[in-house]
């Protein structure tokens, strides 16, 4: 039995003053060509103080796949073809093989701590809206045996730059639209029902990496409460990716083509880094219909914010993946679409009016207050009680 916890804003800290239930846990466990690794990994989740009630090895090709475990929680391994690193499509694989409401992402090659599935999930069983992401801690486990413990090893280095992101959001409860940049999926948590609202991974992400942010940006953006839970700790076999092999151009090509992959689809400004917006803006703008709606249309076109896209029929990529929707209703000065969008990202609120005295020119809609309200149909204080409203005055035409 999970308990439903409404908090407002990323205010996970909340939810510390109410009961942890003891969800029902399954694990989906990333998988190519690693068995001794993967061994590990299984010893580990047998032995955990929360029991999985189930473990997907969700295998991404290999050849041959793996065998199912024995002596444990219930083990099922499902495959794709090999067609190159496929990692998302792999993991949505896995979870359309689990029955548990609550998921957990690791990887292969990552061995968790004994504690680890039950300080994972903690917010996750008392808050629908969380995300959670653990602590990915590194050394060398080459030739050991299952059962080492990792925390007997030489620790090799984390990443600088994750672990400075932690401390100055404070373990992102300061989390903003650019946190998703610190949300791994080698240690992931979060409710099957948020992963299926979500649309899961995307599968348009072929090649190392960015799969675990796509879904990190689309969770904030549609209201989900990022969690960085730092005693929740698995441990990677090896080094960080940034300090695997030295700088060499196949790894600096592989990244180059990581961040285009993520500014052809997630629109946040530092990520698309000025690109076109393409077929997925940032900004969704209907115009009211009637006699002036050309020149509404023509001040939009002159807008500083470009990055928008004017129309009636959205698809849901596009609805999920904007982080702003607009009704506009009068023509508009240049700034104010950007003022409009700063003032919903910059104060996380749900909406923004933007007035000429008495009338109402336009209404900017939070895409990131609507997915919450989304998942909460039953509570209609969903945006005042979570997010907020301003309204902006727009000053003489």
């Amino acid at each position: 039995m999970l308990t439903d916890v409404l908090v407002p804003g990323n205010r996970y800290d909340l939810l510390d003053d109410h009961p942890a239930p003891r969800p029902r846990v399954s694990v989906v466990v990333a998988h190519y060509d690693q068995p001794e690794q993967l061994a590990r990994t299984w010893h580990a989740l047998c032995h955990q103080t929360l029991p999985p009630v189930e473990v997907v090895i969700a295998d991404d090709g290999s050849d041959p796949p793996p065998e199912p475990r024995t002596g444990g929680p219930p083990v099922r391994v499902v495959t794709q073809e090999d067609l190159g690193f496929r990692a998302a499509a792999a993991r949505n694989l896995g979870v359309a093989a689990t029955g548990g409401e609550v998921l957990v992402f690791l990887d292969a090659d990552t061995v968790p701590e004994p504690e680890f599935l039950e300080r994972l999930t903690a917010r996750v069983a008392r808050c629908p809206d969380v995300l959670a992401v653990g602590r990915r801690r590194h050394v060398d486990l080459t030739g050991l045996p299952p059962g080492t413990d990792p925390r007997t090893r030489p620790e090799l280095p984390e990443p600088a730059w994750l672990r400075k992101a932690y401390v100055e959001t404070r373990d992102l409860l300061d989390a903003d639209g650019t946190s998703f940049r610190f949300v791994i999926s080698a240690v992931l948590a979060c409710r099957r029902s948020l992963f299926d609202d979500l649309g899961g991974f995307d599968e348009r992400y072929v090649g190392y990496g960015g799969e675990d942010w796509d879904l990190a940006y689309r969770a904030w953006n549609n209201g989900a409460v990022l969690v960085h839970e730092p005693t929740a700790v698995a441990w990677h076999d090896g080094p960080d990716w940034a300090l695997r092999g030295g700088d060499t151009p196949e790894k600096r090509q592989e990244k180059e083509l990581e961040r285009a992959r993520l500014a052809e689809l997630v629109p946040e400004p530092g990520t698309r880094r000025g690109g076109p917006p393409g077929g997925l803006p940032d900004v969704l703008v209907t115009i009211e219909p009637g006699p002036g709606a050309a020149l509404v249309a023509s001040s939009l076109r002159d807008q500083e914010h470009h990055d928008m896209e004017i129309g009636e029929r959205w698809s849901p990529d596009q609805l999920l993946r904007a982080r702003v929707r607009m009704r506009v209703d009068a023509p508009l000065p240049r700034w104010a679409v950007g003022a409009a969008v700063r003032a919903l990202v910059d104060g996380d609120l749900a909406t923004v009016v933007l007035r000429r005295g008495d009338t109402v020119a336009a209404t900017a809609y939070s895409t990131r207050a609507l997915g919450r309200a989304r998942r909460w149909p039953s509570r209609s204080d969903v945006d005042g009680f979570a997010f907020g409203r301003v309204e902006l005055e727009l000053g003489p035409p």
